[in-house]
């Protein structure tokens, strides 16, 4: 196996002519042999223990919300009653084929392999689409980032025409970058809105099946009790997805069960002869006695396939083999039954419609068939809060969302979180809503809006990834848009059309959400692009290196910056206020890449800001969307590690030129011959043991490791000589010594303000809008995990 390392030259701006070329020396990087993150299998293979076991859990995780939609669809679907028998077998087959068309073939055996390394939604088509082309408007792309083994995983080179038009499309039209970033965060608000609504139709359908049985029940006592189910819905969220796949998957098998055998007894009791709904036929017949009532009642017909967006979405929680195994032999033929036998049911009792559900189920198997629907709708909602979970942590890392606690609720699935202020937010959400419209059917009306435009923007990016990454016929590409989006298209206009009846409130709570996460991203990338265009010249840190004035205190500063290509403006403003540094610095940026992880043997890079002897370092910690953080004293552990791995390579592999590639298959022999020569002269043994075979990777070579050893393992170099060995050691011994006498985490507090000639929207957005979020939200430390009492801040005001 060959060993390789790369040392790349950067310019950190081209406009600054006065700021001379940073050399960029980096770490090895070495090929990650292990699969990164337990959970991210979208092409992977997998044991079928394994997928049986995330199939089993998925149940009761993904398919409670398009399992429930038998509650409420009928009664959506005809308002004002069903008018002609044979309307019934229209809806039907609308419900059939929009079901297999949207739900089937688009999502599960579509939308699911354009998956971003096992991660779904329309956070991960972002991203996927942002390792092809470079559409993000933060400019900190490094050319290093692409050589992390899982960046390019599957990607095709751009040899169709198509796929370089679309790339150069993206990259070089600003307006275009901004409207596809604009239409993900749509995606996302609409996402999180539906995770208020869900809840709030699921639980209101099943719990208004008790006025069966106690007629005497209120509209106001019904909504009562919705509400106090929400609560100790979300109240048991802390406990995390795990236990509550295994606890709700077994619930939801026999609610599936059970509405599939209703189905069939309904079928054969009252009519049969609804299987003809699936001649398309019908569908037409439909449209042509109902005219304008048909088309506005295609809003009723999309509650069926509602949760499909949450089935991608929460793809990063399971598989897809698992998704598609339980999906097309458990719940397809279980919803698809229901629907059946309550379109017999209705056959004969037409006058039912408006309880279709409870009215068409047997009276012995009522009480039953009550619990398990409340314990179903419960589930039900699991999936949108999921989701909901899943889209904000992934928002967190774009830098769209403000900072809020994340906890991952499972060592084992790394993509199973927690999140308690949106949990809280949510539940508050649902309440509300189900207190303020007390009915499913304009709930419906609502939750139906979210449906709809997730979906179309799904169609969008999806369209852009076939363009861009997959090499399928352009015939393929154009008949999946036009297919999807002229359907999607119509079911959008039945839904605004009756905008006024409930629409706007998902409509208002993702505007909202969008001027927030807008905001946030906005001043954000204003604040990047400010530091930037004022990085500190490499004449300027030479010279505060060298002021005689300033003091070496003991210990290692670790100095937290967002700027990957330069020292920020803040840190000479710290000098001047506190004239001292640390006899280790080290300038720590987290930067989160569009990839789902990142290895850790490839999480750090290092380069010197100037002469070896100052110690004064620039690191760059990359991380994957859906990496966690470390506590903060495993995280120091891990980059003085890779510190000693770099200090080595500059000792040994830079002798000039702008790239060195070093290959050796003599490698270990000339390492073991260097070793047994360093023995002989210095008195000081080597063991083997200590010494990194060409084979190993950093990930393996870490759990041998303490990142605070006294002895820190050597590593394997060609052509050593002693003195060289000697100055390696004594340097990483030195780093060592100073993180024995205490670390001090540095944040650069910047108090961002709009400039006095700047807009007035500037002014607006930046001094209120921004400033309230902030002030709101969670500090840099407690994200960070770091200790208070190891903590410095500088604060520092910029202008933009």
């Amino acid at each position: 196996m060959w060993t390789e390392i790369v040392l790349v030259d950067i310019v950190d701006d081209d406009d600054h002519d006065d700021v001379p070329a940073v050399r960029r020396q980096d770490s090895l990087y070495v090929d990650a042999t292990r699969a990164g993150g337990a959970n991210h299998r979208g092409g992977q293979e997998e044991s079928w223990a394994r997928t049986l076991k995330l199939a089993f859990q998925c149940v009761g995780i993904l398919y409670g919300d398009i399992g429930t939609s038998p509650l409420f669809v009928y009664s959506s679907t005809f308002k004002d009653g069903v008018r002609h028998p044979d309307d019934l077998l229209g809806a039907l087959s609308l419900i059939i084929y929009s079901f297999a068309l949207f739900t089937i073939v688009k999502y599960v055996f579509i939308a699911l392999r354009a998956n971003d390394d096992g991660d779904g939604g329309t956070f991960a088509l972002y991203t996927l689409i942002s390792r092809h082309a470079k559409v993000s408007l933060i400019p900190n792309q490094q050319a290093e980032d692409e050589l992390i083994s899982k960046y390019n995983t599957g990607k095709p080179q751009a040899t169709l025409r198509r796929a370089r038009w679309m790339k150069e499309l993206l990259e070089t039209n600003r307006a275009v970058k901004i409207w596809l970033f604009l239409l993900t965060i749509l995606a996302t608000a609409m996402v999180i809105s539906d995770a208020v609504l869900t809840p709030a139709i699921s639980v209101l359908s099943a719990v208004g099946g008790l006025k069966e049985k106690a007629p005497n029940l209120t509209t106001d006592e019904i909504v009562w009790i919705t509400v106090a189910t929400l609560v100790v819905l979300f109240a048991i969220q802390r406990f995390g997805t795990d236990k509550i796949g295994y606890l709700f998957a077994p619930i939801i098998l026999l609610w599936l069960l059970l509405i599939g055998c209703v189905g069939i007894y309904n079928a054969i009791k009252f009519d049969t002869g609804v299987l003809r709904a699936f001649n398309l036929k019908y569908i037409i017949d439909y449209f042509r006695r109902n005219k304008k009532d048909g088309w506005i009642s295609l809003s009723g017909i999309l509650l069926c396939f509602t949760g499909t967006e949450a089935l991608f979405s929460d793809l990063g929680y399971f598989s897809i083999r698992s998704i598609q195994l339980s999906f097309s032999f458990g719940l397809v033929p279980s919803v698809l039954l229901a629907y059946i036998g309550q379109a017999a049911y209705l056959r004969e009792h037409p006058e039912h419609i408006a309880n279709t559900f409870y009215r068409s189920t047997p009276n012995v198997m009522f009480w039953p068939t009550f619990i398990l629907a409340v314990a179903a709708s419960i589930i039900g909602s699991q999936a949108m809060i999921s989701c909901a979970f899943a889209t904000i942590s992934h928002l967190q890392t774009l830098n769209c969302f403000p900072r809020v606690k994340i906890l991952h609720t499972s060592r084992q699935y790394s993509g199973q979180l927690y999140i308690p202020e949106v949990n809280f937010l949510l539940c508050v959400g649902a309440c509300l809503v189900t207190i303020g419209f007390k009915t499913t059917v304009i709930i419906g009306e609502a939750h139906a809006i979210c449906v709809v435009f997730v979906m179309i923007i799904t169609t969008l990016l999806l369209t852009i990834v076939m363009l861009l990454v997959w090499k399928v016929s352009i015939w393929y590409v154009a008949l999946f848009f036009i297919v999807f989006m002229s359907s999607e298209s119509i079911y959008l206009s039945a839904v605004l059309y009756q905008f006024v009846h409930g629409e706007y409130v998902p409509v208002a709570m993702s505007v909202f959400l969008m001027i927030v996460m807008t905001v946030w991203h906005y001043v954000h990338v204003k604040r990047y692009e400010f530091e930037l265009e004022h990085t500190v010249p490499r004449d300027k840190v030479k010279e505060l290196l060298e002021r005689r004035d300033i003091q070496r205190v003991p210990g290692v500063g670790l100095f937290y910056t967002d700027l990957v290509q330069g020292i920020p403006p803040v840190f000479p403003h710290l000098i001047e206020k506190i004239p001292s540094i640390h006899s280790v610095l080290i300038f720590v940026s987290i930067k989160h890449l569009p990839i789902p992880s990142v290895d850790r043997s490839e999480r750090f890079i290092f380069r010197h800001v100037d002469k070896e002897e100052y110690k004064v370092f620039q690191c760059v910690a990359r991380y994957g969307y859906r990496d966690p953080m470390e506590e903060a004293k495993d995280f120091v552990d891990a980059l003085t590690e890779n510190l000693q791995y770099y200090i080595r390579d500059v000792n040994f592999y830079t002798t000039g030129g702008d790239q060195h590639i070093f290959r050796s298959t003599s490698y270990a022999s000339s390492i073991a011959e260097s070793f047994a020569s360093y023995e002989k002269h210095s008195g000081h043994a080597v063991y083997a043991e200590e010494m990194l075979t060409p084979a190993e990777s950093f990930s393996e070579h870490t759990k041998q490791l303490s990142g605070r050893s006294k002895h820190f393992k050597q590593f394997q170099v060609e052509n050593m000589n002693m003195q060289k060995m000697e100055k390696v050691q004594q340097e990483q011994q030195a780093i060592l010594r100073e993180m024995e006498n205490g670390v001090v985490y540095i944040l650069g507090e910047s108090d961002i303000v709009a400039s006095p000639h700047s807009s007035l929207l500037n002014k607006i957005i930046v001094n209120y809008i921004y400033s309230f979020l902030r002030k709101n939200c969670r500090n840099g430390e407690k994200m960070l995990s770091i200790p208070r009492s190891q903590v410095l801040k500088v604060g520092i005001a910029y202008e933009i």
